[in-house]
């Protein structure tokens, strides 16, 4: 029980995002073999509903802009401040007491591996949670580009038009209006989730202050 105490959060979410995904998978199917059935062209499986291009493109298209908006936030909270914010460092406490430098615990073994070992593989560990999100970011833009490409040809297909390439997909508008309408949400929600968290709480959340912490306090 311990194990499950200990990792809820975890396990919660991974369950959470399984069910969407495969809610997405059926519904999807189903919306797909509809627009088939219209044009006559045979229906899908749900198997092979997982290779289109009409699944993979709205699923990286998210994933996309969830990485963007994770990797922004991480990167944009270590240099700039929200004063009052729960989601913001308190920008009058000197660096020291923020983050202790990583060089001082060379000689620990209780320090991760990383931090024991020389300057660039420290200095990369120091940023890899950051370096890590916008990794995912370029790999899933890219899916998602791909993806979106191989859906766009299905339709033009069926509009009778010819294909288009990957380099023609990127400069089109249209796929550009996928990704701003969700990366827009992205940022708003952040927006929202630092400027809320100055006034309002959620008694024991990591995300809220305390309580009877007063409006101006910043940090958790």
């Amino acid at each position: 029980m311990s194990f499950l105490r200990d990792n809820g959060l975890s396990i919660t979410l991974a369950i959470l995002t399984t069910a969407t995904i495969a809610g997405m998978i059926v519904v999807g199917t189903h919306a797909f073999n509809q627009e088939a059935m219209i044009h006559g062209e045979p229906t899908v499986t749900i198997a092979s509903y997982l290779a289109t291009g009409h699944f993979l493109s709205a699923l990286f298209e998210n994933w996309e802009s969830e990485f963007l908006q994770m990797a922004a936030y991480v990167c944009l909270t270590a240099f700039l401040f929200q004063r009052g914010s729960a989601e913001s460092r308190d920008p009058d406490a000197p660096w020291s007491e923020l983050d202790e430098d990583p060089l001082k615990k060379k000689d620990d073994p209780k320090a991760p591996w990383p931090v024991r070992q020389g300057r660039l593989i420290r200095t990369l560990y120091s940023y890899s949670l950051g370096i890590a999100l916008a990794g995912l970011f370029v790999l899933s833009f890219v899916l998602h580009l791909r993806a979106s490409a191989v859906a766009g040809n299905v339709e033009a297909i069926r509009n009778g038009e010819p294909p288009v390439d990957l380099w023609s997909r990127l400069t089109d508008a249209e796929f550009w209006f996928e990704c701003l309408q969700n990366w827009q949400s992205e940022f708003l929600s952040t927006l929202l989730l630092v400027v809320l968290s100055i006034f309002l709480r959620f008694r024991g959340s990591p995300e809220s202050k305390s309580v009877a912490a007063p409006s101006s306090a910043t940090g958790k």
